[in-house]
């Protein structure tokens, strides 16, 4: 059985957002996790990335450049956390 690209953003999300504020991934890092975690389904890097476009389209996860690419959730501005 396939796994749908919305699966593999779900699950990328969720790994990006585990990790929110202690440490960042970069895309083929993120990659690299969800081909181990749906190692037998066989995802490819193809799906990974459409998956990844998937969540900064939707603005679920942001790109941010910092000495290289990352993906990370999106900073709510102002003092107040919600």
């Amino acid at each position: 059985m396939a796994v749908s690209v919305e699966t593999v953003a779900d699950a990328m999300f969720d790994f990006v957002k585990a990790s929110e504020g202690k440490k960042r991934y970069k895309p083929g890092d993120v990659s690299k996790e969800m081909m181990k975690k749906f190692a037998d389904e066989g995802i490819d890097r193809g799906l990974c990335k459409e998956a990844i476009r998937m969540l900064v389209d939707s603005e679920r996860l942001v790109y941010s450049y910092f000495g290289g690419s990352f993906i990370e959730v999106p900073r709510v501005e102002g003092a107040a956390k919600s």
